[in-house]
């Protein structure tokens, strides 16, 4: 049996693996090509952005597993909170990042725009990623109430 200890620092393992593989694609993708950021400023971002993640990720996965406790079972609904964590949480925290990278007022607009579309678009792959990393660390997924008789919790 794990203890708590132990699961925490496999959540914390679970959620920063899954939120740094799959943001600093996007993220990358998103600069490059939406914000019109130059290399040097996107590399950038990516050294900023890649502490904050870390820092980030497990606080997000919690968050993420609140919002989530309030879906009902149905992919809508999943979709719906789990864009909705992901906007909430992670846009003003990727403009901070950009911001830092030395984007322009105008790149900073273009991409916190391009990052809120983004997150609206990629919540549930997200979400449905997340789940799938922690799986592979033997823990639930998000949203999921201990001894829950709901499989879709």
């Amino acid at each position: 049996m794990q203890t708590d200890s132990g699961k925490a620092g496999l959540s914390f393992m679970a959620d920063t693996t899954a939120l740094v593989l799959f943001f600093t694609v996007t993220g990358t993708l998103n600069e490059r090509f939406i914000a019109g950021m130059d290399w040097g400023e996107v590399a950038r971002a990516r050294l900023i952005g890649a502490p904050l993640m870390v820092l980030t990720a497990r606080p997000y996965g919690v968050w993420r597993d609140w919002m989530m406790a309030h879906a009902r079972s149905g992919w809508f609904h999943r979709l719906g909170w789990d864009t909705a964590a992901l906007l909430l949480f992670q846009v003003p925290i990727y403009a901070a990042i950009i911001w830092a990278g030395g984007a322009s007022a105008a790149e900073l607009l273009r991409g916190t725009l391009g990052a809120a579309a983004l997150m609206m678009a990629l919540g549930r792959p997200y979400g449905a990623f997340l789940d799938a990393v922690r799986g592979f660390f033997g823990l639930p997924p998000g949203g999921q109430k201990p001894m829950s008789i709901d499989p879709d919790r």
